[in-house]
């Protein structure tokens, strides 16, 4: 007995504006996929997975490049068996499927498809949602596409007749169009949670827990990635994260001061940036921040400081300190220094694979069985982000990259 989801993620087409990377084609045989499986599994014990009786039957919106694509991990984890309450029987990918088919990476895709219809016959492969028959039963969206495409994405998911919708941040390009998806969600009775991994992981929970059992601490989130700092690197993110820095990868960040700091466009009373450690940057048509750091304060005197880097690694953290700029009183990392050596192994085993698939391995797969065994047995998302908390980051993002760009000058 299973209920359905369907499940989108960014459709990662690779652009070579910038860069032209090497594809390394892989034999189209079940073996394809066990390579993958190889890397991911087993980063993260399997005794924490939870037992449900009831699947959630999953149509996989999005999919994008072997190693590359969000939506490919969350297919491999669901396909590797980890996520308990999810059944996977769709994907669909318009790029890989469609145009994209005899590009770069189109064989890569060609070949991870055919090693999972080999391992798993039962998941069917589409271009489109107007290609997946309509629900005949309750059943999930998990929306991972492109951010400019998840608003049609979404009515196309809601006439499929899916009764919730994973979507995978930032949801849309502006707040005026994720506000009308909600519009139209609401409309239709359908409940949007949305892909903020950092509300539900682990080092979060406890720099929460350490704050709140010292008053007066002031906490400080780091994310950072692992780009190189070149033209061509950070060109090829800029372009493939057009929405920006702060849509994008500190938009979770954003979601937290959202969820726990009551830190909304309303609320704000400060933003002051920290301009050694910020670098606005104009590669080709994109401007966008290298790194950026900057500490928030609200009307009711709350405050947090959020940094993000992409050049520096692939470690992001959380710490509270006695006060702003003050001392360290406590770090909490991700992954920890343990993780990290696994990770190292594993990224050994396949150097194409997005590192921060690994790190935040176990974060991703514990969110959508958070999202599915709720709704397979009607008791909720938990802690995991719901689209009016998308909005109000959204909302920051705009407003801190307004006031941001102004204090630089």
């Amino acid at each position: 007995r299973f209920s359905t989801i369907v499940v989108a993620t960014m459709f990662a087409r690779p652009s070579f504006s910038f860069i032209s990377r090497s594809f390394h084609p892989l034999t189209p045989s079940a073996g394809a996929l066990s390579h993958y499986y190889s890397v991911a599994r087993s980063f993260t014990s399997t005794t924490s997975l939870s037992n449900s009786k009831t699947k959630a039957e999953v149509i996989l919106v999005g999919c994008g490049a072997p190693d590359r694509g969000m939506g490919w991990y969350h297919a491999v984890q669901m396909l590797d068996g980890r996520v308990p309450s999810a059944a996977l029987t769709t994907i669909v990918e318009p790029w890989f499927l469609g145009g994209g088919a005899s590009g770069p990476g189109g064989s890569e895709f060609a070949a991870w498809r055919t090693a999972v219809a080999s391992s798993h016959p039962s998941v069917s492969f589409v271009e489109s949602l107007s290609s997946v028959p309509a629900a005949s039963g309750p059943r999930v969206a998990l929306i991972s596409g492109r951010t400019a495409d998840n608003p049609r994405l979404l009515t196309e998911s809601i006439d499929n007749g899916c009764n919730t919708i994973y979507l995978e941040k930032p949801g849309a390009p502006s707040v005026a169009e994720l506000s009308d998806m909600r519009a139209q969600a609401s409309e239709a009775g359908v409940s949007v949670l949305m892909g903020y991994n950092k509300n539900v992981c682990k080092y979060v929970s406890k720099v929460r827990e350490f704050a709140a059992e010292n008053p007066g601490g002031h906490v400080t989130f780091v994310s950072n990635n692992a780009y190189e700092n070149t033209k061509e690197s950070l060109g090829e993110c800029f372009e493939r994260n057009a929405e920006g820095m702060l849509k994008n990868m500190a938009i979770h960040e954003l979601a937290l001061l959202v969820t726990f700091f009551d830190a909304r466009v309303d609320t704000v009373f400060k933003v002051k940036v920290d301009p050694s450690k910020t670098a606005l940057k104009k590669l080709g048509p994109w401007e966008d921040f290298s790194k950026l750091s900057f500490r928030i304060t609200t009307l009711k005197g709350l405050s947090a400081t959020v940094t993000a880097d992409r050049c520096t690694g692939t470690v992001s953290y959380a710490n509270v300190r006695d006060g702003p700029g003050g001392k360290v009183l406590r770090a909490f990392e991700c992954p920890t220094k343990e993780e990290a050596e696994e990770v190292k192994e594993k990224v050994k085993a396949d150097p194409e694979i997005m590192e921060y698939f690994l790190t935040q391995d176990a974060d991703y797969w514990n969110m959508k069985e958070t999202v599915l065994e709720g709704f397979a047995d009607g008791t909720g998302g938990g802690d995991v982000a719901t689209i009016d908390v998308g909005i109000e980051a959204l909302k920051l993002a705009e407003f801190i990259t307004k006031s941001v760009k102004q204090q630089l000058g």
